[in-house]
């Protein structure tokens, strides 16, 4: 219950401490850390594989995010990496899961140690602390970069977002037609990416019930191809309007420039998305905060978002799973057997009849 409350709830230990003393039970901070800390020895095992499986992907949704962390007379901002292995929708049988990685800083260092052995493509934003990772000369191969168009679209949307516009009454900046125009040609991108999904076969298509067909999937890879380039094109004409001699520093759509240049400078990692639905990676990760209780490097801040997410991706309840396999592991479960124990191949334990 700790565990679920703290990673699956993001209930801080000190909130969980405070609301025990209310129920007479008297459990101190320190006391549910421990606690922690251990489950999180137990379940160092499971999480090894976890972190195997999701590096051995052919690609990962990479993100990070600020996370609050307790210090000495404050409380500082460190950092939480995730990267996510899920190709459920581009035809793939293998399980998704979710791998978490936690720091006091943004350095560049920490994606590097994180990804240091993968060589497959990386869906993320454009933070500069990447680019090592995309050079060809990096020993290991170079990853392959696939930018993320819901950042090139963010400031193309707030030059063009006509609700947040009529708010703003009278001070409201003239509606910009080219952003608009840009962010219906992104929503085009995604629209085009929906209907060229990797579809589960049907029985009148003479297939069976959940399984994909190859066939149908081809097809909609090669029409996917053919379609998307025109209109990647399109929106870098766009782009390049806005930054003609013409537009200048008065025009309102100035405020722009920065995410303009976003997707002028990475039009190459962004066009990625056109090939088809095998790097059709757009959807933004959201991050899993833990507030009130980061360690920063502590094992408990990777390990359990990491079972805790990995299960919810798998349709396992959290909470039911990390009793069950905790008990297990400590009443002595083969060491051998430890993948049985994995969130997309867990089975509770059948109920014994009572005499």
């Amino acid at each position: 219950m700790i565990l679920f409350e703290k990673f699956g709830q993001h209930q801080p230990l000190n909130r969980q401490s405070e609301r025990y003393a209310r129920e007479g039970i008297d459990l101190s901070v320190s006391t549910l850390a421990d606690q922690v800390g251990a489950c999180a020895l137990v379940l160092q095992p499971l999480h090894a594989l976890i972190e195997t499986h999701v590096l051995a992907a052919e690609r990962l949704h990479g993100d990070d995010t600020t996370v609050p962390i307790l210090a000495k007379g404050k409380t500082a901002t460190g950092h939480i990496w995730t990267y996510v292995r899920d190709d459920r929708r581009f035809g793939a049988t293998s399980p998704p899961a979710a791998l978490y990685y936690a720091s006091r800083d943004r350095r560049q260092d920490h994606p590097e140690r994180h990804l240091q052995d993968f060589t497959g493509i990386l869906q993320a934003d454009a933070y500069s602390g990447y680019n090592t990772l995309y050079d060809p000369s990096r020993p290991q191969g170079a990853i392959t970069p696939a930018l993320c168009w819901a950042h090139a679209r963010r400031q193309f949307f707030e030059l063009a977002d006509i609700a947040s516009n009529a708010r703003r009454g009278k001070k409201a900046p003239a509606i910009s037609p080219v952003a608009l125009e840009a962010v219906k040609r992104i929503d085009a991108l995604v629209r085009h990416r929906a209907r060229h999904q990797w579809p589960a076969c049907s029985t009148a298509a003479g297939g069976s019930p959940g399984k994909k067909c190859p066939t149908v999937n081809e097809a909609r890879r090669v029409a996917a191809g053919r379609a998307l380039p025109p209109v990647a094109l399109g929106l870098g004409r766009q782009a390049d309007r806005l930054y003609a001699p013409a537009v200048g520093p008065l025009c309102p759509l100035h405020r722009g420039r920065p995410d303009l240049s976003y997707e002028q400078r990475r039009r190459t990692g962004a066009a990625r998305f056109c090939p088809g639905p095998q790097i059709l990676a757009v959807r933004r990760l959201r991050t899993r905060r833990c507030p009130g209780g980061g360690h920063g490097d502590a094992d408990h801040d990777r390990l359990m978002p990491c079972a805790a997410s990995t299960c919810k991706l798998n349709g396992v309840e959290p909470h039911t799973y990390l009793a069950d396999v905790i008990a297990r592991i400590v009443a002595g479960h083969p060491q051998s057997q430890i993948d049985d124990l994995l969130p997309w191949a867990y089975r509770p334990m059948p109920l014994k009849a009572v005499a």
